[in-house]
């Protein structure tokens, strides 16, 4: 996989002219006292380096003439690694990690200046450890006090993230095979909470054991998952999972796997009883004819909007037919009277984040277009909240339609041959929910 790092390195320093990039590790972060969440690396560190550690620092400097990638580790430490487990160590990491320098990450302040003066612009996101920030601050501003003796050095800074965005846009094949990993136990896990998923069953059984086999397969979760029924499904991030399931519920479950930190995507909306009533088959077959709708968007060349826009127009279209909505369909989605049923949006990039880097407008405000290699969530849904209050100009909704939440989510990936709906594995006709 080495190989693999060093040509995304390259391609992304072959962006950055003669500046200076510095990317840091995620740090640890509390959940209690001294007790301490499950590590989980920073996307763009990982994506350049592989490195799954914290306390450390990546330096990529294509102006210098020996070091172009350097590396601040945290040191070999027998007692620290006897409390908090194994570290590579700077000996061990320029071998294991193809860096042509490492230091202890303890030699930061007097190594990284030598890095930063021979380019023309400093490459950093600001992000939550203020104490970096202020370091890094600091050492700009002294090199930039210095120009005027020197004529060099970085004279302005730029968001080191945005570099990235149109790399990481583009899913590459060692990329598109972690990701279908993390779909193929994704879909296992969906198609078996079907199976066990009955009236009496509380919401969390079944997260337990979509959990599971998330894990069995040496991964985990992409998310906090989602497993809602009845009404909880009308709340777009509910995650709680507490409640009893009820004949006649709708189980919503939004719940993806991760394999090496790569994710997928997945809801799906079933009645827990086996049989939907006559209004929640209505809405299930609304929102699955706005999916394929919105799916079929999704082609290289076509705007980021275009999939949304063929969600919005067939729901839109179908809830004034049903007359939860009433007016012209046009007037009604300029209006965006649509979101009192169907307020977010109909997807995101995947990857490496869930909701995965991507600029989605140009400069001149129009939307980017899809490129093979994308790969997107497609996930449109209905919404009527049980205590829906109608907004100006709109009727009330009847109490048969309330409390239903329905979402069905896929994750496709941008062919030139046309979209690839990945998660296909897991049904979603109307027989195949009810069987």
């Amino acid at each position: 996989m080495q190989t693999v790092y060093q040509q995304r390195r390259q391609d992304l320093m072959a962006l950055m002219g003669e500046g200076t990039a510095v990317f840091a590790s995620a740090p640890m972060a509390v959940m209690h006292n001294d007790v301490e969440y499950n590590f989980r690396q920073d996307s763009d560190f990982y994506y350049l380096t592989g490195f799954d550690e914290p306390g450390a620092i990546a330096v990529l400097a294509p102006h210098h003439e020996e070091h172009r990638f350097v590396l601040f580790v945290r040191p070999k430490d027998k007692d620290k690694e006897i409390w908090s487990g194994r570290r590579l160590g700077v000996e061990a990491a320029k071998a294991a990690l193809g860096a042509d320098e490492v230091f202890s990450i303890e030699e930061l302040d007097a190594k990284l200046p030598d890095y930063l003066k021979g380019g023309d612009r400093l490459f950093y996101h600001f992000g939550h450890d203020a104490a970096l920030n202020g370091k890094i601050l600091r050492h700009w501003q002294r090199l930039l006090a210095s120009y005027v003796k020197r004529g060099t050095g970085p004279t302005a800074i730029a968001d080191a993230r945005l570099l990235l965005q149109s790399l990481r846009r583009v899913k590459r094949p060692e990329e598109i095979d972690l990701i279908r990993q993390a779909v193929a136990v994704s879909v296992k896990a969906h198609n078996y909470a079907r199976e066990i998923a009955q009236p009496g069953r509380y919401e969390y059984e079944i997260q337990a054991e979509m959990e599971h086999l998330f894990k069995l397969a040496g991964g985990g979760t992409a998310y906090p998952s989602i497993v809602a029924s009845g009404d909880n499904a009308c709340i777009l991030h509910y995650v709680e999972n507490n409640r009893q399931m009820q004949a006649g519920d709708l189980l919503l479950i939004d719940a993806g796997g991760c394999i090496d930190y790569y994710n997928a995507d997945i809801t799906r909306t079933f009645p827990v009883a086996g049989k939907f009533s006559a209004e929640q088959r209505i809405l299930y077959e609304l929102v699955l004819e706005a999916q394929l709708n919105a799916i079929a968007e999704v082609q290289p060349g076509k705007p980021f909007n275009a999939f949304h826009d063929a969600a919005v127009r067939t729901i839109t279209a179908g809830l004034v037919e049903l007359g939860l909505l009433v007016g012209d369909v046009d007037t009604l989605i300029e209006e965006k009277k649509h979101k009192a049923f169907f307020m977010h949006g109909t997807g995101h990039f995947l990857g490496l984040d869930v909701h995965d880097t991507g600029v989605l407008r140009n400069a001149d405000k129009t939307w980017k277009p899809f490129a093979a290699g994308n790969v997107v969530t497609v996930e449109p849904g209905i919404y009527v909240m049980p205590d829906y209050e109608p907004v100006e100009g709109q009727p009330a909704v009847d109490d048969r339609w309330r409390g239903i939440g329905i979402r069905i989510e896929d994750d496709v990936l941008v062919t030139d041959a046309g979209p690839e709906v990945l998660t296909a594995g897991v049904p979603k006709s109307v027989a195949a929910m009810e069987a």
